[in-house]
């Protein structure tokens, strides 16, 4: 963690210290949260998008065996019928 002293300009405006920047990877265009609280003003990034798509994330997860039906699916669980279940919890 470092530690830096800057300046708050007449407009307001903050030089974050290269060295702060480079440490939490922030470059140019990085949007800044403010939040205030008692104690002073925190300064967070904005999480940065992954640019995935939800669609992107289908068939990443491998289901081995024949396909499930709906209602397979839907069909709720009984944990306790799944533990005395031999063929199910590879006894």
């Amino acid at each position: 963690m470092t530690t830096a002293t800057t300046t708050l300009s007449s407009k307001g405006q903050v030089v974050i210290p290269k060295e702060i920047r480079d440490e939490l990877h922030w470059e140019t265009g990085t949007q800044i949260i403010l939040v205030s609280s008692a104690s002073g003003v925190a300064l967070k990034a904005v999480p940065r998008k992954t640019g995935r798509k939800f669609a992107d994330l289908i068939g990443i997860l491998k289901h081995e065996g024949p396909p499930l039906s709906i209602e397979e699916l839907c069909k709720p669980v009984d944990v306790v019928a799944d533990q005395d279940d031999p063929e199910r919890n590879g006894r």
